[in-house]
């Protein structure tokens, strides 16, 4: 039996005791390979049935989610007569849209103020001159650690847009999200064209990804953002019916489409550049800017940790969306509140947690409280200061997005049994890469 060197590291982590139980057992590990490694994660494999099939697009509410069908059945009737656009993976070759842009659709238009009274307009840019709204879409990342720790130790919070099916991968990086003070939003369940939803579709892609952050890291998220932006008055409706604020961009990094469609690092890095110098000639001394960044993988990060001094340098202020638009409370959970725009730019950048309201139930989303998993991991406390792990260029791809990219690292981090078995599978492997090192 021969193992390849970064299947050696793993091993040799496992065989060390690595903590895979606690988030900040979790947020030590330094090595990419070794926080790559599944594990498994019982809050997770005790609720799986109450969630849909990983990275699966859910066209329908689960046939036990009581709570989720009624919460659906009282908008439905109210839910815009638009129809879907295109498909799921974002052909929309057959469309034959107006030109007037009924809908206001955003990949048609970039339109961001909706036609349907009622609906407020998406968050494109932030109201705070020389203020750059920070956040990363598509998290967590299994190899995340280096590029928190990167940001801890600037003492730099962020929003981070997660995606359903990664926060039930990987619910301890998840859980890092939050107790290093970031501000977590929805980014759907299975990152999928969302105009090409039906009602219930779209519901299910937000609700199931709403009940997925509560259940892991105790919070329930009031923002989203559309996959590639793809959002009309329809879509908006249902996440405004679920207390979901849209949030959009109106710069793109382009960093998660290197390789495709001609982009490449070069493009990457002029865009970083082009942000740059408006900001430095005065574009945004009157409203801030919000670009569109990924923690997709080791690239994505590594250019934002390459980029971060030059954007300091730029703006007055870089820091997380709900704080740039003065709101303090984030989640629906209001004992979990954020910094003012004035207190964090003034140095105080923690978000902050009353510990007294954890009565809520794990698989109620919007009720309030903390979940049990949360609670006993530490991870709805005050943000902690101090690094978890040095920031290091830990190479590439590792990042999870779309379809196919679990497959059965999801059944060892939460969807066995008691665990059992991924324990013996995981004992084995360790003694067979001991034999192989060792000759034992």
């Amino acid at each position: 039996m021969r193992l390849s060197t970064s299947s050696l590291v793993v091993l040799l982590a496992l065989s060390a005791g690595a903590d895979r139980t606690t988030e900040a057992g979790e947020a030590s590990i330094t090595d990419p390979n070794a926080e790559c490694t599944p594990y498994y994660y019982a809050p997770v494999s005790d609720h799986s049935s109450d969630f849909p099939a990983i990275w699966q697009h859910p066209e329908e509410i689960l046939s036990n989610d009581s709570e989720g069908q009624a919460k659906f059945d009282a908008m439905s009737a109210s839910i815009p007569n638009i129809p879907p656009k295109g498909t799921l993976n974002g052909d929309f070759s057959g469309m034959n849209y107006p030109a007037s842009d009924p809908d206001c659709w955003w990949t048609d238009s970039k339109c961001i103020t909706p036609k349907l009274a009622g609906l407020q307009p998406d968050v494109a840019n932030v109201p705070e001159p020389r203020t750059l709204g920070y956040g990363f879409d598509d998290g967590p990342n299994c190899s995340h650690n280096a590029f928190y720790a990167y940001l801890e130790s600037r003492n730099q919070k962020a929003t981070m847009f997660y995606i359903g099916s990664n926060v039930m991968d990987w619910p301890l990086e998840a859980q890092r999200g939050v107790a290093d003070g970031h501000q977590i939003c929805v980014h759907t369940w299975s990152h999928r064209y969302m105009t090409a939803a039906t009602n219930v579709g779209a519901f299910a892609e937000l609700w199931y990804t709403m009940k997925a952050i509560k259940l892991v890291c105790g919070v329930t998220p009031t923002c989203w953002r559309p996959p590639y932006g793809d959002v009309d008055d329809r879509i908006r409706y249902i996440a405004t019916q679920l207390g979901l604020q849209t949030v959009i961009w109106k710069y793109d990094s382009n960093d998660w489409s290197v390789g495709t469609n001609g982009v490449t690092r070069q493009t990457v890095q002029d865009n970083y550049d082009h942000l740059i110098n408006l900001a430095q000639n005065g574009t945004f001394d009157t409203v801030g800017a919000i670009i569109l960044t990924h923690e997709l993988n080791n690239y994505t990060m590594q250019t934002a940790m390459d980029n971060y001094d030059k954007l300091t340098e730029v703006f007055d202020n870089i820091l997380p969306i709900a704080v740039a638009l003065n709101n303090t409370t984030p989640y629906v959970e209001k004992n979990v509140t954020s910094p003012t725009f004035a207190e964090y730019t003034s140095g105080t950048t923690t978000t902050s947690s009353d510990s007294n309201a954890d009565a809520a139930p794990a698989s109620d989303p919007e009720s309030g409280g903390e979940s049990e998993s949360a609670r006993s991991s530490g991870a709805n406390g005050k943000t902690s200061t101090a690094s978890k792990g040095a920031a290091s260029n830990s190479g590439e791809g590792s990042g999870q997005r779309a379809q196919g990219s679990s497959g059965a690292r999801t059944r060892a981090v939460g969807l066995g049994g008691a665990g059992a078995g991924v324990a013996l599978l995981l004992g084995g492997l360790v003694a067979g890469g001991m034999r192989v090192l060792f000759g034992v």
